[in-house]
């Protein structure tokens, strides 16, 4: 039996800019870092004497005689994508609910991968993990999605991603000091909005106006070195404005981005004192980052308690996606 821990993860600058369509063209760069909020893909051998040749376990249960007729899009290709041949058992669990922004399907993917490779005796460096949990979601699956996230669950850490025109894509940690690390993370808290929805129906919509949007795209791949700098020497409060600036510009990419809800908590936490924030991931719903100065936590929190917005609490983690069980009695 295999257990895989995958993170999921919190973009604060450049996001869009990892889409293919766009950076296969004019590249693109992300600022990231994964958190202790994790997937969980437990996975084995089905033993040949049960009817069924998959049983699989997610929000919902599946019992199928061939890989074909598995409805999980993700776990069927990539099922094939790791060539396996006998029937497994699949059970996935998640620290917070799917569609919501941070990751949850590729650090799905990315899991699934790493779980299936180490039943077959293989262990996979974090490139290739990255690269063929994009190859399941972009080319098998045919998902809307960018790259960032399947290359922040396999490398873990708070990382500038870059992605090249030629395909390449570069993964360069961002190196703080203890203390510094600790006070960027102790400016950042985050809310649920309640709100889940498939983000691959809002990424078309933008992703189609990215002809149009040319400058802004470009603007907001810079915003990635403006936002290294600051935080390796600079004034951490410039580091909310910029994510200020980064949400003004990505909601004008899609009418689905932002709504009458997520503009309300927003704008009840400028008023109680954060400098910035975001809507993670694509937008629609999921959870809202803010950008908020210590001393200003209370005021904040209080807001989004009287607006009905739960607070998640969470910390960064730097291991990426790892296997935490591995018992060959069990396979």
């Amino acid at each position: 039996m295999i257990i895989t821990k995958t993170p999921y993860r919190i973009s604060f600058l450049g996001g869009g800019t990892d889409h293919p369509s766009w950076y296969k063209k004019y590249g693109g760069s992300v600022l990231s870092t994964t958190i202790n909020k994790y997937c969980y893909v437990t996975c084995r051998y089905l033993p040949p004497y049960f009817k069924e040749t998959h049983r699989i376990v997610y929000s919902k249960v599946e019992l199928t005689s061939h890989t074909n007729e598995i409805e999980h899009p993700l776990i069927r290709e990539s099922i094939k994508h790791a060539n396996i041949k006998g029937g497994l058992e699949i059970h996935h669990q998640g620290d917070v609910p799917g569609w919501s922004g941070v990751g949850t399907s590729s650090s799905f993917t990315v899991g699934l991968l790493k779980a299936f490779y180490a039943l077959k005796g293989r262990m996979v460096d974090s490139r290739k993990l990255a690269l063929d949990a994009i190859k399941v979601e972009q080319k098998k699956v045919k998902d809307t999605v960018g790259s960032q996230d399947q290359v922040a669950a396999s490398f873990g850490g708070l990382n500038r991603i870059d992605f090249l025109p030629n395909g390449k894509i570069n993964v360069n940690p961002v190196i703080l000091l203890p203390k510094r690390l600790s006070d960027f993370q102790n400016h950042l808290l985050l809310f649920f909005t309640g709100i889940v929805r498939r983000s691959s129906d809002i990424e078309k919509e933008k992703v189609a106006t990215f002809p149009q949007k040319k400058e802004t795209l470009i603007k907001m791949a810079g915003m990635v070195d403006k936002g290294v700098k600051i935080l390796k020497n600079g004034d951490l409060n410039d580091f909310g404005k910029l994510m200020h600036e980064a949400w003004m510009l990505k909601k004008t990419f899609s009418s689905q981005i932002s709504n009458s809800e997520i503009n309300k908590l927003y704008n009840g936490a400028l008023q109680a004192g954060a400098i910035g924030g975001k809507l993670l991931g694509a937008g629609g719903g999921g959870f809202f980052l803010l950008f908020v100065s210590p001393g200003k936590h209370r005021a904040v929190r209080n807001k989004m308690k009287q607006l009905n917005f739960m607070e998640v609490p969470f910390k960064f983690e730097s291991e990426g996606s790892k296997i935490i069980l591995y018992n060959s009695n069990l396979i």
